[in-house]
């Protein structure tokens, strides 16, 4: 199981549901008649919307507040084989050697979006905030290479 986020409240009387999500693939997660889990509970997305900064998403056969009041303050997964994603998840990412030109800078300890996009935060002598785009993140594999330019990192 792969988790994705958490719920964190319900919403109306309806059994819609608040979750707070910064998967970076959840545009293809929340979608009907997709699944999800909670609590090791398998349950099928009947509809979904943005609401400010929440994921809404309503579950098949679940009507009302009272059946989904038990959720509250949960954990939300999904099964990783159902899903194709387009590139990398950023949790496979963690723990990588990242080198600049060959130079080695630190290990990738996490990416954060920002609000403007995702920055990588990486740990080495000091701890970098990187541009997560494809003018400096030049190659992912075993190793993440970057193509930086110069005076990017403070090397003193």
């Amino acid at each position: 199981m792969l988790y994705i986020g958490n719920l964190v409240n319900t919403h109306g009387i309806k059994g819609e549901v608040r979750i707070i999500s910064d998967f970076k693939y959840k545009d293809l997660i929340f979608k009907p008649n997709n699944y999800i889990y909670i609590n090791n509970e398998k349950l099928k997305i009947k509809t979904y919307r943005k609401h400010k900064n929440y994921d809404m998403v309503t579950f098949e056969n679940y009507n009302d507040i009272n059946d989904v009041l038990k959720f509250k303050g949960s954990k939300v997964y999904i099964n990783k084989p159902d899903f194709t994603f387009p590139g990398p998840l950023n949790e496979e990412l963690y723990g990588k050697k990242v080198y600049d030109k060959d130079k080695y800078i630190g290990t990738l300890e996490k990416i954060i979006n920002n609000g403007g996009g995702e920055l990588l935060v990486v740990k080495g002598k000091k701890e970098y905030l990187i541009p997560y785009v494809d003018e400096f993140v030049k190659d992912i594999d075993e190793n993440i290479e970057l193509n930086l330019i110069k005076g990017f990192i403070d090397e003193n």
